[in-house]
């Protein structure tokens, strides 16, 4: 889509030289992609705080040996 807009020539100059880009598209490209990536990083984390809490890894790996020593006992009582 292509837009007509006055952009400050310093912001442009700094976004240029922070995104490495070799354009003044490139450049704006680059900043818009890095800001709607950060709002969709903020968005999740948002609502990674409503969800329950994922049991951490000790839990997950106490909870494999549990199960692990329940198999052991069922096989041996079945030989």
């Amino acid at each position: 889509m292509k837009t007509t807009i006055d952009i400050p020539e310093s912001a442009l100059a700094d976004a240029m030289r922070f995104t490495g880009a070799k354009t003044k598209r490139e450049a704006v490209v680059k900043a818009l992609e890095d800001f709607n990536r950060r709002e969709r990083v903020e968005a999740f984390l948002k609502l990674a705080g409503s969800c329950p809490d994922f049991p951490t890894n000790d839990e997950i790996e106490a909870a494999d040996m549990e199960y692990e020593d329940r198999m052991k006992k069922l096989w041996a009582r079945e030989s």
